[in-house]
């Protein structure tokens, strides 16, 4: 959750992700801090690829996280959290990441302590995790399982 309101506070966000706002927000932001704006030896040029990747990266968060793309991901995380088992998972701070046997991973935020060790706990992880986790905290798509060649 820090890192989204992080994000959110980057790029003027209050509430939902708008994506429009969004991107006029990125591009206002890239070319205030676009790292060949600066000369070479500049003190700014140095802290403005920080900024650079800084930006970028929230924009790619703040986009996997908006309203029209979770919508227009549903069916596969649907169809990902229905009919593939968990492969693996890690929890970190606030943070839950399940990876699925179709290659999958998700992120799932909020998800305290508490919840992960009833989730390491239950008889039946994919059974807890579909009743406790998948629909009641928010997620992202992190990784795309990969394409057999």
């Amino acid at each position: 959750m820090k890192r989204i309101n992080e994000y959110k506070k980057l790029f003027g966000i209050d509430n939902q992700i708008d994506l429009k706002v969004l991107k006029k927000s990125y591009r206002d932001l890239v070319k205030e801090w676009h790292p060949d704006k600066f000369q070479n030896g500049d003190t700014l040029q140095e802290e403005a690829e920080i900024q650079s990747r800084k930006i970028i990266d929230g924009y790619h968060f703040l986009v996997s996280m908006a309203p029209e793309i979770k919508e227009k991901n549903r069916p596969a995380y649907l169809e990902t959290t229905s009919n593939s088992p968990i492969a693996d998972y890690q929890h970190k701070g606030l943070l839950l990441e399940i990876t699925f046997t179709d290659g999958s991973t998700y992120e799932y935020f909020g998800v305290t302590k508490q919840v992960f060790q009833k989730m390491m706990h239950a008889g039946n992880l994919n059974r807890f995790a579909k009743r406790n986790i998948y629909s009641k905290y928010i997620y992202r798509k992190t990784k795309r399982k990969l394409e057999e060649a």
